[in-house]
């Protein structure tokens, strides 16, 4: 099993046994409570329920425990928190304009977006094989665009301020959200041209945003601000001190970084330009969650991923701002803030891509550009995720699962497509194809030779640097395709 069975089965005996004072403070196991309050009362819910399964999981001492009971409960407790997933895609397909003809239900573009979400590859095995509660947390992701789209705008707001206080890697996306209400909900008309009617501007509606924000903010953290905690549960949500890159390589801007900073050691050893013995031992590549330092190139700081990060993001915040093109400019920018976060952000897991690639799915049936970005970022971002399931009955499983959802998104866009020119471009297209004999030699041919003992996080790094490469495409490709389609409506505008 994976080890986040032992996370969440030590987050219930945490919030089952102690009191809240020592929620954020326990340390008996490796796997502290690092998620915001709200998370933490979500698996003091379901510990009520685990109780009835096997008492044995909810000791806190017993690090590792594990039983049938303790799998099946986990197990059903994600299955059934992704009722709200199911929901929330429901309602996303009710807000896709389903007036492009189609021949049956099986092409309609509401029929195909339910599947690219329901059967997502990437969600199904971490959450139901790897084990975590993505489902749920994108459920009420998707809810909130939903209710944006559908121009309820404080329940959007409302949804998306609690999912902040569920766990907070969703504020990759919060300027995208803060920046659409503003602009759509908080000014009520534009001038002619699309500019902003300052005189529209409502301080009753700015009020209600802020009271949303307050007042979740207050029953999330206000318990701990009272005990004096608050300090320590911000130190456990944003620990620094892990390092620039997880143990696996996230495949994004760091990971190219880190693979030249690797070539250009190898290089200035072998032409005697660095001193072997003064290069520390524990590196970058060692398989571990640490803070390293790089070699030849600067080292990377907390700071410096935040300003690359701020940079990345600025460009689509403007393009919402000031040309926001309803909800579909809010979708642009959404994707466009959780992919520059996931490429220049410190310490991202590479299970974040799929912060982008779920909301991009709703923007692949509307334009034929959009769905040829999602088939690379999806195809990639998902290869990438194979490293999670690692052991060998495991890897029929993935590739199978992998292929029925590739081969489905591929046919279905272009079904959906088909008038139009090709998706992908014939580099595109040796791109994705060069991922098959990649995962031959890291899966196969690699295990067989004598470098597995010595070079063991080679597959790693080979499949992370190939897919940072196509990902780093897919994020310049759409960024490119935003800022020249905000172009075109500005001159069809003069």
């Amino acid at each position: 099993y994976s080890t986040d069975f032992e996370v969440h089965r030590n987050w219930l005996a945490i919030t089952h046994n102690l009191p809240l004072s020592q929620w954020y403070y326990e340390a008996t196991s490796e796997w502290t409570l690092d998620y915001p309050p709200f998370f933490a009362w979500f698996e003091y819910a379901l510990s009520h329920i685990a109780k009835y399964f096997d008492p044995q999981m909810l000791v806190v001492e017993n690090l590792n425990y594990t039983s049938h009971a303790t799998v099946f409960f986990q197990r059903l407790s994600v299955i059934f928190t992704d009722t709200l997933f199911i929901y929330a895609v429901h309602e996303c397909c009710r807000c896709v304009n389903g007036k492009r003809a189609a021949k049956d239900i099986l092409e309609k573009p509401t029929f195909i977006l339910a599947v690219l979400l329901l059967w997502n590859f990437g969600l199904l095995i971490v959450d139901h094989i790897h084990f975590q509660y993505n489902g749920f947390l994108f459920g009420l992701m998707l809810l909130s665009v939903a209710r944006l789209c559908q121009k309820r705008y404080l329940e959007g707001a409302l949804l998306f301020a609690v999912l902040l206080h569920f766990k907070h890697i969703y504020v990759y996306v919060a300027p995208a959200y803060g920046i659409y209400l503003l602009r759509s909900y908080c000014f009520t008309a534009n001038n002619a041209d699309g500019s902003l009617k300052w005189r529209s501007f409502s301080f009753l509606h700015v009020t209600l945003l802020g009271l949303i924000v307050c007042l979740v903010s207050a029953l999330s953290l206000g318990p701990f601000l009272v005990l004096g905690q608050l300090p320590q549960v911000i130190s456990r949500l944003f620990p620094f001190k892990r390092g620039l890159c997880h143990a696996y390589w996230a495949p994004n801007f760091w990971a190219l970084y880190n693979a030249m900073d690797k070539a250009l050691t190898v290089i200035g050893l072998k032409c005697n330009f660095l001193d072997g013995t003064k290069i520390p031992k524990a590196s970058m590549t060692g398989g571990l969650v640490q803070e390293f330092q790089h070699t030849v190139l600067p080292s990377v700081t907390p700071l410096a991923t935040l300003m690359c990060t701020f940079i990345a993001i600025l460009p689509s915040v403007f393009c919402l701002w000031f040309k926001p093109q309803g909800p579909r400019g809010f979708l642009q920018c959404l994707v466009l803030c959780a992919l520059s976060s996931f490429m220049f952000g410190w310490h991202v897991h590479e299970k974040a891509i799929l912060l982008a690639i779920l909301p991009l799915s709703l923007l692949s049936i509307q334009r034929a550009k959009d769905a040829g970005i999602y088939l690379i970022l999806t195809t990639t971002g998902h290869f990438s995720l194979f490293p999670l399931l690692f052991t060998p009955p495991e890897l029929p499983i993935k590739i199978l699962l992998m292929l029925l959802f590739t081969v489905y998104s591929f046919s279905s866009l272009k079904s959906l497509f088909r008038r139009e020119k090709p998706l992908l471009n014939w580099l595109e297209t040796i791109y994705l194809i060069q991922l098959v004999p990649l995962e031959i030699f890291c899966e196969i041919i690699f295990p067989l030779t004598p470098w597995k003992w010595h070079f063991p996080f080679v597959p790693l790094l080979l499949t992370s640097v190939y897919c940072a490469l196509g990902i780093t495409y897919a994020w310049l490709k759409l960024y490119i395709s935003v800022l020249t389609e905000r172009i075109s409506v500005r001159q069809k505008a003069e």
